[in-house]
């Protein structure tokens, strides 16, 4: 008898006792451990508490909840939105198949089920969730390095934190969608996890930096590129960090983009980096005034930053700030 303590565990959801038998006896064969349910709200109860399915098989075809409905609820919590789903189905329309994806399954698979194209298709999904959850806990261990890191300077204590916040409203303010909003907040956690590779004494250095300081400095954003490749949504992410330092007119760095060449998610990050940095407390200098930070980030839009970004940007801070002058007067 197989061992199955350390295996996955897989859902079965179908209203056939007959179909959960044989997928049962398919599975536990080659080493999985099983759990079943006969209809949509049972399923949905097993992945409330204790141990969540590696994978869930999910009939379309059932009374009351139908796959479709089950999956789309899955794929919306939190908790169970990464478990990979495959339906089953006799259905063998594209329209069919088509409101499954649309509903987040991320395979099919066709009945009658033959026992070595089930765990062919079982593997490989299994090997794709427990690569992102390896590549998920690189992402944790970067997000804690990239927080530590600011922990022991004083001055920069809380900045990647903000800066998220504010880029992630901006980005929404400007018509981003969620994803990408959702993006440029983990951007701006780690837009500055490169300066580990900075020394400490350039960094806090009280005054003017020496031409080779100011070179090590720039070589921040390259530097944290490097660190954040192994992460799941590194494509996206990457270029955030690596051009977050960029001016509108070309004159930034690592690459001299210029304008639109400029992916738009980095100009997102770009003022909202510079509006945080400006009125915050640096070794060099003390906190800016609100007016001398709206007066500098005006004066080089267009410049050092793209002017649509700007002026939602001042337009978001404008906003929230009336309330609490509302409140000053009264």
């Amino acid at each position: 008898m197989q061992n199955n303590i350390n295996h996955d565990l897989i859902l079965v959801v179908d209203d056939s006792e007959q179909n959960v038998q044989l997928l049962d006896a398919y599975l536990t064969s080659d080493g999985y451990e099983v759990i079943s349910a006969l209809n949509g709200y049972e399923a949905l109860e097993h992945v409330k508490g204790g141990r969540l399915p590696d994978l869930i098989i999910l009939d379309i075809m059932m009374p009351g909840l139908n796959g479709y409905e089950v999956c789309r609820e899955l794929k919306s919590a939190h908790d169970t939105q990464r478990i990979p789903v495959m339906m089953l189905t006799a259905l063998q329309d594209m329209e069919d198949k088509v409101k499954g994806f649309e509903a987040g399954a991320d395979e099919f698979l066709s009945k009658p089920v033959e026992k070595m194209e089930l765990l062919i298709r079982v593997k490989a999904l299994l090997r794709t969730k427990h690569l992102n959850e390896d590549l998920e806990s690189a992402r944790d261990v970067i997000y804690t390095l990239a927080l530590a890191i600011e922990a022991n300077d004083p001055y920069t204590r809380g900045h990647s934190e903000r800066v998220a916040d504010y880029a992630g409203r901006l980005a929404q303010r400007m018509g981003l969608s969620e994803n990408e909003a959702d993006v440029i907040r983990n951007a701006g956690i780690l837009h500055d996890v490169g300066k580990i590779g900075i020394s400490e004494t350039i960094l806090q250095k009280p005054g003017p930096l020496t031409n080779e300081e100011l070179v090590s400095v720039q070589d921040h954003p390259v530097i944290g590129e490097k660190i954040c490749k192994p992460l799941r949504s590194a494509n996206t992410l990457l270029k955030i960090i690596r051009h977050h330092q960029e001016r509108y007119d070309g004159d930034g760095y690592p690459d001299g983009l210029k304008g639109d060449e400029i992916p738009m998610e980095a100009r997102v990050i770009s003022v909202a980096d510079a509006y945080d940095a400006m009125t915050s407390p640096r070794p060099y200098r003390p906190p800016m005034s609100h007016r001398q930070v709206i007066d500098v980030l005006r004066r080089e839009s267009g410049k050092q930053w793209d002017p649509d970004v700007v002026r939602e940007f001042l337009e978001m801070i404008r906003e929230e700030e009336e309330p609490a002058r509302e409140s000053q007067k009264a």
